[in-house]
């Protein structure tokens, strides 16, 4: 069994409005220090099948649904479940 831990984020070159909503609200509450924020979605999947399996799998999951491949990108682990 494997867990998977998948993070799904905007590209570079996309405006992300939410992280640039949650950013000018955090300037407005006194914490100018903050130069960027990055906002995106997270994803932890257990998955009853080899490692090499696993990562096929979630590779898989990531193209055909969990991030939309043209605006977004996505990192994931694959790690034993405990």
């Amino acid at each position: 069994m494997y867990r998977a831990k998948v993070y799904v984020t905007y590209k570079d070159s996309i405006l992300d409005p939410q992280a640039e909503a949650i950013k000018t609200a955090l300037h407005q509450l006194e914490f100018p220090e903050l130069t960027q924020l990055t906002c995106g979605k997270y994803f932890e999947l257990e998955l009853a099948t080899t490692e090499a399996k696993a990562a096929t799998t979630v590779e898989q999951m990531c193209q055909k649904l969990l991030a939309n491949v043209n605006m977004e990108s996505y990192r994931y682990e694959i790690v034993a479940a405990e």
